[in-house]
């Protein structure tokens, strides 16, 4: 198993070069659905509340350049935002969203190509230098290519074209359900504790001064895909018995 996505790894160029490798097997299986994608579904409601699955395409490859940027500012020490704004990001999306399924499918694989050769030409040491999102938290480059698997894996989900959280691969549903698992600590958050039935780890999510008052149950894609609002938990049991709790948006 890889180690979780949050931690500190001792060779953060190694921990790099095994996430590109997963980033681009994500990217082919997700260019190889979007290849099947028509016009018109195209231009048809994505998973995503008001998302055509053109917005969600042109969203995944204007989200490469973004981390490409983190990449270069890694690697030039020079720093370089994310998006220049929340606006401008959101304008990107909408202007992209309504061309030729072949030019979204394009987009992708010229931006996903371009965030991997970037990655590929930065030194060792440079995979340990603090970067910056939109959000304004830091973090080491090296995660920047966590961040890119996660929108490449849920967002493939989101166009609701045949690629189910039951096809996540096991390492990073496993990584995933504990790093979103920490998310869910607010105050609008159920005490419970999770229980991966398949690989035997416990989560618990809700605020930490409270007693959980329930465990949840079930498979670790499940459980990952009810915390992220891609499923409806119907794989999952709740003792005591009864229906799952409400959960705030992720």
């Amino acid at each position: 198993m890889s180690p979780a996505p949050d931690a500190s790894p001792a060779d953060p160029a190694a921990q790099a070069a095994e996430l590109a490798g997963r980033v681009d097997a994500a990217t082919q299986r997700l260019l190889q659905t979007a290849g099947g994608i028509t016009d018109e579904q195209a231009r048809a409601a994505s998973l995503l509340p008001g998302w055509s699955r053109g917005h969600v395409l042109t969203h995944i490859a204007r989200n490469a350049d973004s981390l490409r940027n983190l990449l270069v500012w890694a690697r030039t020490g020079v720093e370089t935002p994310q998006y220049p704004s929340v606006e401008a990001r959101d304008r990107g999306i909408a202007e992209g969203a309504g061309r030729p399924a072949a030019d979204l499918v394009d987009d992708v694989e010229v931006s996903s190509a371009a965030l991997a050769a970037e990655a590929a030409i930065l030194a060792d040491a440079d995979w340990a230098a603090q970067v910056r999102g939109m959000g304004g938290r830091g973090h080491p480059a090296w995660y920047t290519l966590w961040r890119r698997l996660t929108e490449v894996e849920f967002h493939h989900v989101d166009l609701g074209s045949g690629y189910e959280p039951a096809q996540w691969p096991e390492d990073f549903a496993v990584q995933s359900l504990e790093r979103v698992s920490s998310d869910f600590s607010k105050p609008t958050s159920p005490a419970v504790t999770l229980v991966s039935l398949d690989s035997g780890q416990t989560h618990r999510i809700g605020p930490a001064e409270a007693e959980p008052t329930a465990r949840i149950s079930g498979p670790t894609r499940d459980l990952l895909a009810w915390l992220t609002g891609r499923g409806t938990g119907a794989g999952l049991t709740a003792d005591p018995a009864g229906p799952l709790p409400s959960l705030p948006a992720w």
